[in-house]
């Protein structure tokens, strides 16, 4: 009976990490059907669209993870961020329901050293959108450096932050540390609206060519 008691425990864990992770649209994701971008065609580089933010001891970089934001960057890119994530399903996952947020959405924050031993908080990095505050409902470290909460000059440490749901990467957007505040999202966003028109037309092109070589 006990056995039973104990077997039926696991797969109900089993069950819960399952549902988590096919409940994070990341990993699969779900354009609408007036906005679906196929992977394979962008050309930005991450560079291009990441919102910057330097306090002048730490440099910030923050990049949304959004399936209509990493599509639009190099192949190359793409792959790149989209293996790192699912890499990383067990733990964003087990952040999630740490959490509480069912669906959460997923940014990616570097942080850089600019002098020596700066020090930073990661829980004061918070995102503004449509008027509403968004605070860090969970973090994935993704380098060893990350959890000393400390860094060198040159040196960096980068994690994948988890936000509630509600987060438009579509429209304008303001990233703030400690007093300080980033809008450059909204140039992001001109970049990536025009690159957006790019690859539909890529992919449409495209298609013509193989139809037409049947």
């Amino acid at each position: 009976m006990e056995r039973w008691k104990v077997g039926m425990l696991e797969c109900w864990k089993v069950g819960r990490i399952v549902i988590l992770l096919s409940n994070l649209p990341t990993f699969q994701p779900s354009l609408s059907a007036q906005d679906t971008i196929p992977p394979g065609y962008g050309t930005l580089r991450r560079d291009d669209i990441v919102v910057p933010l330097s306090t002048g001891t730490i440099g910030i970089q923050l990049l949304p993870l959004d399936e209509q934001v990493i599509r639009l960057l190099a192949p190359d890119t793409y792959r790149s961020l989209h293996q790192l994530v699912s890499s990383r399903a067990a733990e964003i996952a087990d952040a999630a329901q740490r959490g509480g947020t069912e669906h959460p959405t997923l940014v990616m924050v570097t942080i850089l050293g600019i002098v020596p031993e700066a020090r930073f908080n990661p829980e004061e990095l918070n995102i503004t959108s449509r008027g509403r505050l968004f605070r860090p409902s969970g973090i994935v470290p993704l380098s060893p450096t990350w959890s000393s909460f400390q860094l060198n000059a040159r040196q960096q440490a980068a994690a994948i932050y988890l936000f509630e749901p509600g987060i438009s990467v579509r429209e304008e957007l303001t990233v703030s540390y400690q007093g300080l505040s980033s809008d450059a999202w909204s140039r992001s966003i001109r970049l990536l609206d025009q690159e957006r028109a790019r690859v539909k037309a890529r992919a449409q092109s495209e298609a013509k060519r193989d139809s037409g070589a049947r």
